[in-house]
C-alpha cells in the first residue's frame, strides 16, 4: 500500500460526493473542514462511517471529501456511497468468493446500490407533486 490513494464518487438524491481515501490515521474532512465540525449530527457521522466500521478500516485510511447539492441527509449517503465504491477499488484483488471480501460483506449491507430515490416533480393543478386541492362539490 505504498501511498496509494483510492477514489470513489457517490450520488444520493442531489447529493454528488467525491471520496479520497489515502494511508493514514481515520482522520476525515468534509470539504476542508473536520467531519465533526461539518455536519450538525452525529448520527450523520455515524452513517456515513458506516462502510469503515464493516469493513474494519475506520483507522486504516484518511478520507478527504468534496460533496455538493442537496443537505445533510443526502450528502451523508452519498459520502457513504462514495466511501463504499472507494473501499471496492481498493479490495479489487480479493477474490468476491472469499469470506472477507468487501464488495460480499457491503453487498449484504446494502451500501453498494445507489439510492435512486429523488423528489418527485410538482405536477400543474396540484400543490405538490400528488397533494390535490380540497374537493368542494358547492
Amino acid at each position: 500500500m505504498a501511498d496509494k490513494i483510492y477514489r470513489g464518487t457517490g450520488h444520493r438524491k442531489t447529493s454528488i460526493a467525491k471520496v479520497i481515501l489515502k494511508p493514514g490515521k481515520g482522520k476525515i474532512t468534509v470539504n476542508g473542514k473536520d467531519v465533526y465540525d461539518y455536519m450538525p449530527y452525529k448520527t450523520l457521522v455515524i452513517d456515513l462511517k458506516q462502510p469503515l466500521e464493516l469493513t474494519n478500516t475506520a483507522d486504516i485510511f484518511d478520507i478527504e471529501i468534496v460533496v455538493k447539492g442537496g443537505g445533510f441527509s443526502g450528502q451523508t449517503g452519498a459520502i457513504r456511497h462514495g466511501i463504499t465504491k472507494a473501499l471496492l477499488e481498493y479490495d479489487i484483488n480479493t477474490p468476491v468468493e472469499s469470506e472477507n471480501s468487501f464488495r460480499r460483506l457491503l453487498k449484504k449491507a446494502g451500501f453498494i446500490t445507489r439510492d435512486s430515490r429523488i423528489k418527485e416533480r410538482k405536477k400543474p393543478g396540484l400543490k405538490k407533486a400528488r397533494k390535490a386541492p380540497q374537493f368542494s362539490k358547492r
